[in-house]
């Protein structure tokens, strides 16, 4: 029985003037498995996240999730087909509360409206009170429960990457995309996290891509792995298949 395929990029371009940032790169990634995504820097990874997510149309080529062409969809519309992201430079709400960052992304599934919510008229103080017990649940699972009340630009920059996880995990996500996820944190931060995305992979049922730089870390996870140069697709396949391919070492390494 063959796996089942969540995302399919088919030929996915982007082009910027004479540049090409992602250039007709294809790949699959199957239900379930913790798909890694690595190049060295300019290697068109986080451009290709921004397709992913609709931040960025294609020059050319499709993109397909769970069977639907998603190509041109809005960002907000992918969020809502079950897509949600982390970044690479991280962009919280500084000068709102770890809560109500987390709080602000679970309402893409709150059914009442702005008038509601503005009168405070049913179902809306029903639907506030468990918008912010779910938060909460979630801040204690990045283990910032204590912290709720903090605003985000007060928390350490791997406190930030916990909390932004933690906002992605709100949407209900199927595919959660992590851009960079242990950017910042020492090795036993490192090691932690990647326990904690194997957890959350079970617990959530989730199908997870990540971009990381930390070699060790994304050998040691991922199922498979795609390497980028210069927005090329240079190896596709097992850890131990990438880490000896010669492209791979030539690129990050030299000839």
């Amino acid at each position: 029985m063959s796996a089942e395929i969540m995302l399919e990029a088919r030929n996915m371009t982007r082009r910027f003037g004479g540049l090409y940032a992602v250039d007709n790169v294809s790949f699959e990634v199957q239900r379930g498995e913790i798909f890694g995504l690595i190049g060295p820097n300019g290697a068109g990874k986080t451009t290709l996240f921004n397709l992913i997510t609709g931040m960025t149309p294609p020059t050319h080529g499709e993109l397909v999730y769970k069977g639907e062409n998603i190509t041109a969809k809005r960002p907000h519309e992918i969020a809502m087909r079950g897509i949600a992201r982390t970044f690479q430079n991280i962009r919280l709400f500084g000068s709102l509360s770890a809560l109500e960052n987390v709080m602000i992304a679970r309402h893409i599934h709150t059914k009442s409206g702005v008038i509601e919510g503005v009168l405070g008229l049913r179902p809306a103080p029903q639907e506030e009170r468990a918008t912010r017990q779910r938060a909460l649940e979630l801040l204690d699972l990045v283990g910032l429960a204590d912290s709720a009340e903090t605003k985000a630009r007060n928390f350490a920059y791997g406190d930030q990457r916990r909390l932004e996880i933690a906002r992605a995990l709100s949407l209900e996500p199927e595919l959660l995309l992590l851009d960079e996820p242990a950017a910042g944190m020492n090795q036993s931060e490192k090691s932690s996290l990647s326990e904690f995305i194997r957890r959350i992979r079970e617990q959530f049922n989730l199908t997870i891509v990540l971009i990381e730089h930390y070699v060790p870390l994304v050998m040691g996870l991922c199922d498979r792995i795609a390497v980028l140069n210069f927005g090329q697709l240079i190896a596709l396949g097992a850890p131990e298949k990438v880490q000896n391919d010669p492209a791979v070492i030539e690129a990050y390494l030299g000839d």
